[in-house]
């Protein structure tokens, strides 16, 4: 009874879950725990999605056609796992669309994971903030489907999308995306910039927010914290550096004729 309780609470759970709350209850016998999860794995109530994830199959539910909610699965694949990139534009339900990967920022090797035709993909944390021990600075924890999840801020997010691109689905998809965000608390947004200590982000994410001044707030402030960060000499916005660019000198920033004429904007 109680690991039915425990299993009706928890869609995605890990074993350390599992332990953890079986021995609240009265019971730390591993020879239990693997029992039960044998027991009703063969029974269908629970379904692996990897070693030590395992997923609840509702009453009623044929476990072939369960679908799991990608947040949930993304937020078990590590005891330290949140996330961040497109994932948490979509999480925070600002992404201009949705994509079939998550990707999640772990300390923790793990490796990539197709599930239900989903993929999942762990990013690692940026260097400068594990050599900080800044790793959670921008990260929310928040109680979701009844788990406790960790996500970044939109303030970190913007940042992290103009420091990995690649994790971000494109120019179009960050501009569409970030411009549907209403409000940034601006001086997280310098300070955790400064904390990566990366010329070529700061002058991406100054260069936004200078083309964005008035709709965002921005102050003479916050473009000089960045500016003060800007490379010395230009940097490709694209690391495709064959794109036509032009160079912006307030930030030594060779930008995409694209993002400059916001062609995606064109009619066809």
């Amino acid at each position: 009874m109680r690991f039915r309780r425990f299993i009706k609470q928890h869609p995605v759970f890990t074993v350390n879950e599992l332990d953890i709350y079986l021995e609240q209850t009265g019971s730390s016998n591993r020879n239990t725990r693997n029992s039960l999860l044998r027991h009703h794995k063969k029974a269908g109530r629970i379904i692996p999605i990897r070693r030590g994830v395992y997923a609840t199959v509702p009453w009623g539910i044929d476990s072939e056609r369960l679908v799991l909610d990608p947040y949930l699965v993304a937020s078990k694949l590590t005891e330290d796992a949140v996330l961040a990139y497109h994932t948490a534009m979509e999480f925070h339900g600002k992404a201009y669309t949705v994509h079939w990967r998550s990707v999640y920022v772990s300390a923790k090797p793990s490796s990539p994971l197709d599930f239900q035709s989903h993929e999942y993909r762990r990013a690692p944390v940026p260097p400068p903030l594990t050599a900080k021990r800044k790793s959670m600075f921008g990260v929310n924890v928040v109680d979701y489907l009844g788990s406790r999840l960790a996500v970044t801020s939109h303030e970190r997010t913007l940042v992290d999308l103009f420091d990995r691109p690649d994790l971000a689905g494109g120019w179009e998809e960050v501009w569409r995306s970030l411009e549907s965000v209403e409000f940034f608390y601006l001086d997280d947004v310098v300070a955790y910039a400064q904390v990566l200590e990366n010329a070529s982000t700061a002058a991406k994410v100054g260069f936004f927010l200078q083309t964005h001044r008035d709709s965002l707030f921005v102050d003479d402030a916050h473009l000089q914290g960045l500016g003060e960060l800007r490379p010395k000499q230009p940097h490709y916005m694209s690391p495709r550096s064959e794109e036509k660019c032009k160079l912006i000198k307030d930030w030594n920033l060779m930008v995409p004729i694209q993002i400059l004429d916001r062609s995606w904007e064109e009619v066809v």
